[in-house]
């Protein structure tokens, strides 16, 4: 199987068709979504209704935090993020909002463990984003005793980290299209990055390839036409900041 592996979507749906045609090309055989569909962009509509096809074709589709907000709306706003929520609820429809409020927060496949977050409580969104919260993920899946690959998003970055022979995790900052060996006898967690709204100073999308015969992991970014979904945003009188870190490097 060569899965296809794409998380934090966040309603870019120019990012999201221009990372689908991406991994067809690659020979992507099935997919799996990690979670944060909606959230910050200007298409959920669009974005739901091109996974709900997929998910009714075979893809694996988890929760992540901005969906649950977009079913359930905060109440009160403190973060540009959740300002979002409410609008992205209106747009909408009731079914739409039920296939996202009915997701998973985890999915176990064989040697595979994908989650939004960290599998360390997943409802709590916990950020994977050093040595000590990859290894408290990896740690918390201890007791499947078949998983050596977690796989998440959140954080919107690209990194894996293994752990060796020692009881620590090494962090490795993969390259864009090399194509990483994920030897069974380790135990790995990889962030697949974002492919909707990227933080590493590269404005391209982001997902990952993970082929589970060779056991290889590669990463991948993918031009898109980030002015387009830019001004999306701005049409749909959305936080304008959201718009501008889609054209600018942060």
């Amino acid at each position: 199987m060569k899965l296809a592996m794409m998380s934090d979507i966040h309603a870019n749906i120019q990012a999201l068709e221009a990372c689908l045609a991406h991994a067809e090309g690659q020979g992507a055989t099935h997919y799996a979504f990690l979670g944060d569909l909606v959230g910050y962009g200007a298409d959920p509509v669009a974005v739901v209704q091109r996974v709900q096809s997929l998910a009714a074709a075979g893809a694996w589709v988890l929760k992540g935090n901005h969906d649950a907000m977009a079913v359930t709306p905060p109440a009160v706003s403190t973060t540009l993020g959740d300002s979002t929520a409410e609008w992205t609820h209106r747009q909408l429809d009731p079914g739409q909002r039920h296939f996202l409020d009915q997701l998973p927060l985890l999915h176990h496949e064989g040697a595979l463990f994908m989650v939004h977050a960290s599998a360390d409580e997943p409802a709590r969104w916990r950020y994977v984003q050093d040595e000590r919260a990859a290894g408290a993920s990896l740690d918390a899946v201890a007791g499947l005793a078949d998983v050596r690959y977690v796989f998440g998003g959140h954080v919107h970055v690209q990194t894996l980290y293994y752990r060796g022979s020692g009881s620590g995790l090494m962090k490795f900052i993969p390259t864009p299209g090399v194509a990483v060996p994920l030897p069974g006898h380790r135990r790995w967690l990889a962030t697949i990055g974002s492919v909707g709204q990227p933080r590493d100073g590269n404005r391209q999308a982001g997902y990952a390839m993970f082929d589970t015969e060779r056991l290889q992991l590669m990463f991948h970014r993918v031009d898109y036409d980030q002015h387009a979904a830019a001004q999306a945003i701005r049409r749909a009188g959305l936080p304008a900041y959201f718009a501008d870190r889609l054209e600018t490097a942060r």
